[in-house]
């Protein structure tokens, strides 16, 4: 399988895969998007936010990526052109990194049309080191804490029910059951 290199001259495109409020909010300017995944991770509520959907006192819990050999993640990539490029990394890095303590990395995104070939993207990953990452707790505790807790963006519940609302939508054969289980955990806590 052939990955298409984004820094060779041939491609001056930048793709970037987005795997929680990326599916849905974008707010940077891309010249396409395509559905698809990422192999070797799993999507999990194990980081802490404090400015987007949660704040200092109390954390909210957003979506980060944990190496695991037998999954696949999906979501979208967009592609940002060159003339794009610059802005759009300069917003990400402050809604990401500077703003949400992840990482960038590479990987190899399948787009879902297979007349597509696979192609590198950067992603934004938040790691164990990072000071508001949560780790591992049980659907019902992740629900809990999303179900009370409210940032700067908005309700931390509203996250997570839009990127169930993405899976259903763009992914309705995919099973993630970590997502799902959360999300039935927290509806159960507020209806």
């Amino acid at each position: 399988m052939k990955l298409l290199d984004i820094t060779t001259s041939e491609t001056p495109s930048l793709y970037i895969f987005g795997y929680g409020s990326l599916v849905w909010k974008p707010d940077f300017k891309y010249k396409r998007s395509n559905v698809g995944y990422i192999k070797g991770y799993s999507r999990r509520f194990w980081h802490g936010d404090n400015f987007h959907r949660g704040d200092k006192d109390m954390l909210g819990r957003v979506v980060t990526l944990v190496e695991d050999h037998e999954a696949c993640t999906w979501g979208v990539a967009y592609e940002v052109s060159d003339s794009q490029m610059e802005e759009s990394l300069q917003y990400l890095n402050v809604r990401e990194a500077v703003l949400g303590g992840y990482v960038t990395k590479m990987v190899e995104f399948t787009p879902r049309e297979k007349c597509q070939g696979s192609l590198l993207a950067l992603v934004y990953i938040a790691t164990s080191d990072n000071p508001t990452y949560l780790g591992p707790a049980t659907p019902t505790e992740i629900a809990a804490q999303i179900a009370i807790c409210r940032g700067n963006t908005g309700h931390n519940i509203e996250y997570l029910l839009r990127l169930a609302e993405f899976m259903r939508l763009y992914c309705p054969e995919v099973e993630d059951d970590h997502l799902f289980s959360i999300e039935a955990a927290a509806l159960a806590l507020v209806i």
